[in-house]
């Protein structure tokens, strides 16, 4: 299911902008994200076997917040849902794989602890306790810091990360035990209804507002970076993109007027000398056909406060 084309055309952004009708714009994004994900959930509950929820996706798609509201649908539905995130079961910095150029390898599927993952989420299928860990990223260490998980027997673990639809990841768990959800933006936005936003527009966008919140990032570290994100993408994430039981897509319609408000500023003070001017003119040039739209009409619960700041839900 995808937005409507009437609704991805820049026109109809505007002028709902334009009009005073900014939250009315905002509400059919959220809207379309919430028929998704009570599908998904009703498709969950429909399946009695279901333990473990895993939701994949490439880079700044949303993984996490679509974990902590894909629980609020399961809990509405009955059912007792954790969300946890595959980052916790990081190997310590001397077991990290190394990539080509010999640097710590966060992207490989090897840098988790395969053996201790599976052996918790089957502890955790069994009705056992577990320690629940916690990955320290500035000391690459994993740590345990007291927290302890036990299902419910109406418990389902939904847990996100890049590697969740990888089979290594859960290869002897029983998989009528797993649901499998692939995340990502699919829409994309219509300029004039020949010219069209690629989605890999509103990825690059969110990251770059992300790094700038919350990591002290660049807009030209960002792009510096993006390109060994595709690639990662391409190895890791893409090839068990088929692997999933429901496609959720993460685009809104009226993301890309919230996003320039937060990175045109920063964008345009990349120097014309930069390798990654090009980018980064093309992603303005995209930008400049949307009107503005203020932070204020956005919920907390908005897959897009994961990027811009002020989610209900704890996403870093």
């Amino acid at each position: 299911m995808l937005i409507p084309e009437e609704k991805r055309r820049v026109a109809y952004i505007n002028e709902m902008i334009e009009s005073g009708r900014a939250a009315q714009l905002v509400k059919e994004g959220e809207d379309y994200h919430a028929r998704q994900l009570t599908s998904i959930a009703q498709d969950i509950c429909s399946r009695s076997g279901v333990r473990v929820v895993l939701i994949a996706g490439p880079s700044s798609s949303g993984k996490t917040t679509t974990s902590h509201r894909l629980c609020l649908e399961l809990l509405a539905q009955g059912r007792q849902p954790v969300a946890l995130s595959l980052d916790n079961w990081y190997m310590g910095g001397n077991r990290l794989p190394l990539d080509a150029n010999g640097k710590k390898d966060y992207e490989s599927v090897y840098a988790i602890d395969l053996e201790l993952l599976e052996s918790d989420l089957k502890a955790l299928i069994d009705g056992k306790e577990i320690a629940l860990p916690t990955f320290n990223f500035a000391e690459e260490r994993r740590e345990y810091m007291g927290d302890t998980l036990q299902l419910e027997p109406e418990g389902i673990l939904v847990i996100e990360g890049i590697h969740a639809l990888n089979p290594i990841l859960t290869k002897h768990i029983d998989a009528a035990c797993k649901y499998k959800i692939y995340a990502s933006p699919m829409s994309s936005m219509s300029l004039d209804g020949e010219r069209w936003v690629p989605t890999y527009v509103h990825r690059l966008l969110r990251r770059m507002s992300r790094d700038l919140r919350t990591r002290g990032k660049s807009p030209l570290e960002t792009l510096d970076l993006w390109p060994s994100v595709i690639e990662g993408e391409a190895k890791w994430i893409e090839p068990f993109r088929n692997e999933a039981n429901a496609f959720f897509d993460t685009s809104m319609n009226y993301e890309l007027s919230a996003l320039r408000m937060k990175v045109e500023r920063a964008l345009q003070s990349i120097p014309a000398t930069a390798p990654e001017y090009q980018i980064a003119e093309l992603l303005l040039s995209y930008l400049s056909f949307f009107n503005y739209l203020e932070p204020k009409y956005i919920p907390a619960t908005s897959i897009l406060r994961e990027f811009i700041g002020g989610s209900l839900f704890n996403v870093g």
